[in-house]
Order: structure tokens, then C-alpha cells, then sequence
């Protein structure tokens, strides 16, 4: 009986044992996704990328080092697919004075994306918006002391008023350029910077143009022809190759203003790549049923420009997409998650919804209507099964497109949760 009793207590003990052991690794496995998930969002964020933009390569060199990334994760495969663009930059100078007072880019000011480079001194037109007139602001305009000046006006006064100011872009208006207030932090963006209008634009906080009777600029730009860049998309091989699930995420961002100034961009969408690299490292040790595809997209601040191309020229059938998951902006704490979702996407989003609530991932989803404001937009369009993540209004969504976007500002609460999601539901669909 003694002996007996010896072995039930071994065998109890060396259950607890593995208990503990299995518990252990389970943590360990979380912990290691976390720790290679900062790892990748600070590299990213780095200034050795230079906001992973176009005038200094360093999106080109993010993907190089998204390539080398793939391939520690475990892909079978890593192919780069090149494609070009034309884009506007700002490398060069990118100083402006207001009644004197020097203002600081990224903070003060920030340029239109199609603008061109400006150098020159120039009196201010303040429109009168309380009382807004346009024929007297195109008589007062063409009065000797606004001779060139630089229009300021907030802008989505000059949306509402898109006619009336329009007439100002044409060569035949007198006033030299724009100056649109916008609240701070000053934004910066890419989207439409495939041309240059002739008059420069300048973006502005309020303040630091109030009142203010003459501006000086010293602001260079260089446009891009042909500019190479290219997606990382990265395989990993399941026990089935007729269908494939496909995971996306932008690792291009918004580079440089001016030569001190570079966005980082670590929300925006560093925290997106580094979750689909870690989803890569998840299912190269857990070999899936079906094909994976973890497609790292540039391009996308430049108008969706890699997504497009990839749809286009696939490297996996379209139709074989069994769902697709882009990831942008979750490096945030609202525990609510945005999504978008396509309309051949609806027949999985039921599930999507209920094993959130089952797993209480987050408090809730809140989906939005379907845009073209993602990579996953370009596959919607073609009735490709997708969901858009982001997870929007958390205290880092404040600093989308500005400076302050950055490894200082980084929040790591929604990766986890997004991650456990969509692990989830590609076990179920």
C-alpha cells in the first residue's frame, strides 16, 4: 500500500509538474510574440528609416529588413514584387518665418503633399470668414499691398468654399500660394503626391499664424519619377494549396520634412507589420490547413499604390482567397475595435463578431462602412473576402500623421487581443 501511495503522489506531482510546464510554455509563447512584436515597431520606428518614406530610401530599406524578418520568422518562401510611382518629396530645406518668429516644421507647419518648393518673402491676406464676400476677396487681392501674398484661410472653410477658391489656384490670381490653418498637432500626408500644383501650399497651426502680415519660406521639394519600391510577401505552406488565407499590412509611411524631420510612424503602421510578421513566426510552428500570405505593401501613404499593383498582378490567384485580414493602425488602447469589412467578407463576419464576444478579445466591434482609405480596399473592390482592423480613438490615434507618432508614443494594447482574433477565427472559418 506504501509503495502504492508513493507512486499516486509521483504521479500527482509530475502531473502538476506538467501542468505547470505546458502553462509556462504557453506564456512564454506570449510573451516571445510580444517581445518580437516591440522588437519590429521600434526598428521600424527608428530614425535609421527615416519614416520609411521615398526622398531617403528608407522604405526601401524597412522592406529589406522585412525580408530578412520573414525569413528568421520561418516563411518557406520571401519574394519581393517591384513596381514604381511618381511621388513629390521634401529632402532638401524646409524653413519658415512669421513676422520674423522662426516656426518649427512638424510642429508649427507642414507642406500640402502636391506642393511645390517656395523660397521668398510675401505679405498675408487673412480672408474674412464671418463675413465672407468673394468678389471683395478677389478685389482686396487685387490690391498693390497683396501683390503675391499667401492666402491664409482655415481649410475646410476653403472646402465648403471650393468654387470661390479654386479661382485662386490659376495663374491668372495674383496671390502666390496658400496658407490653411489646421489645428494642432499639424498633419502631414502623401496620398496625392504623385503630381506638384504651381502655388505652394502650406499647412499651419492657427496660432502660430494669427495675425501675422508677412511670411518668409525657404522650402525645397524634389519630385520622384519612376521611384522604385516594392511589397515583401512572404509564404507560408499549408497541408492544402487551393485555397490560402492572406494576412496585409503597409510598411511604408510618410519619410521626411525637410532634412531634420522624419515621421515615425510607429502606430501608423509599424504595429500593423509587426503583427502579420508575428502571425508569420505563429503559423510557421503551427503549420496551418491551408496556404498562408503575410504581404507587407508599400506604397499605400502614396494612395494605395502596392495594393493596387498587387491586385493586379497576384501572386495567388484572387479567387483563391479564402478571407484576407489587413492590419493598420492597432497600436492602441480602445477597447472597442474598428473595422471595415467587404461585402463578400459579410459571410464570415457573424462568426468574427461571436468569437469576440465568446473570448472577450475586445468590448466590442464597431464596424464602419466599407472605404478606400486600406489595402484591403483594392481586394474588395475584386469581391475578395476581407476585414479592415484598426483600432481608432485610443490615446494614440491623436497623433496619426504627425511627428509625435513615435516609439515615445507607442501603446501595445490592442496587438494581443488583435492577434488572438484573428488567430481564432482562421481556426473556425
Amino acid at each position: 500500500m506504501l509503495f502504492l501511495s508513493l507512486i499516486l503522489k509521483h504521479t500527482i506531482a509530475m502531473k502538476k509538474l506538467l501542468i505547470i510546464l505546458l502553462t509556462f510554455a504557453a506564456l512564454q509563447l506570449n510573451a516571445q510574440d510580444m517581445v518580437l512584436y516591440k522588437q519590429i515597431v521600434k526598428e521600424l520606428s527608428s530614425s535609421r528609416y527615416q519614416g520609411r518614406g521615398y526622398a531617403k530610401g528608407g522604405a526601401n530599406k524597412a522592406g529589406k529588413y522585412l525580408e530578412k524578418e520573414y525569413l528568421k520568422a520561418g516563411a518557406d518562401e520571401v519574394v519581393c514584387q517591384p513596381f514604381t510611382i511618381d511621388i513629390n518629396t521634401f529632402p532638401g530645406k524646409m524653413k519658415m518665418w512669421a513676422d520674423g518668429k522662426r516656426l518649427t516644421p512638424g510642429v508649427d507647419f507642414s507642406m500640402r503633399e502636391y506642393s511645390s518648393g517656395v523660397y521668398g518673402t510675401f505679405p498675408v491676406y487673412h480672408v474674412d470668414t464671418l463675413n465672407f464676400d468673394p468678389e471683395k476677396m478677389y478685389a482686396d487681392l487685387a490690391r498693390p499691398e497683396y501683390a503675391h501674398c499667401l492666402v491664409a484661410c482655415e481649410f475646410w472653410f476653403t472646402y465648403r468654399h471650393h468654387e470661390a477658391f479654386s479661382r485662386l489656384q490659376t495663374a491668372e490670381s495674383p496671390n502666390a500660394g496658400f496658407l490653411y490653418t489646421w489645428p494642432a498637432p499639424i498633419k502631414f500626408y502623401k496620398a496625392y503626391g504623385h503630381r506638384v500644383v504651381e502655388k505652394p501650399i502650406i499647412w499651419v497651426t492657427p496660432e502660430a499664424i494669427e495675425g501675422v502680415k508677412t511670411v518668409r519660406l525657404k522650402v525645397d521639394h524634389k519630385f520622384l519619377k519612376d521611384y522604385g519600391l516594392f511589397n515583401v510577401i512572404a509564404k507560408v505552406e499549408g497541408r492544402h494549396h487551393d485555397s490560402c488565407y492572406v494576412f496585409t499590412a503597409h510598411y511604408d509611411h510618410l519619410g521626411n520634412l525637410g532634412r531634420r524631420i522624419y515621421y515615425a510612424g510607429a502606430n501608423d503602421n509599424a504595429s500593423g507589420t509587426a503583427t502579420i510578421v508575428t502571425l508569420a513566426a505563429y503559423y510557421a510552428k503551427h503549420r496551418p490547413e491551408y496556404d498562408m500570405y503575410f504581404i507587407s505593401f508599400s506604397g499605400e501613404d502614396a494612395n494605395l499604390r502596392g495594393s493596387e499593383f498587387f491586385v493586379n498582378h497576384p501572386v495567388v490567384p484572387l479567387e483563391q482567397i479564402k478571407y484576407l485580414f489587413n492590419i493598420d493602425m492597432i497600436g492602441d488602447n480602445n477597447p472597442v475595435q474598428y473595422c471595415e469589412v467587404s461585402d463578400e467578407g459579410m459571410r464570415g463576419y457573424a462568426l468574427f463578431e461571436q468569437i469576440n464576444k465568446e473570448k472577450s478579445h475586445f468590448k466590442n466591434l464597431n464596424r464602419g462602412e466599407l472605404a478606400g482609405n486600406s489595402d484591403h480596399y483594392p481586394f474588395a473592390q475584386r469581391h475578395v473576402p476581407c476585414i479592415f482592423l484598426e483600432n481608432q480613438e485610443g490615446d494614440a490615434f491623436q497623433y496619426y500623421h504627425t511627428i509625435f507618432d513615435d516609439w515615445d508614443h507607442a501603446v501595445f494594447d490592442s496587438y494581443e487581443p488583435v492577434f488572438r482574433l484573428v488567430r481564432d477565427f482562421v481556426e473556425r472559418y
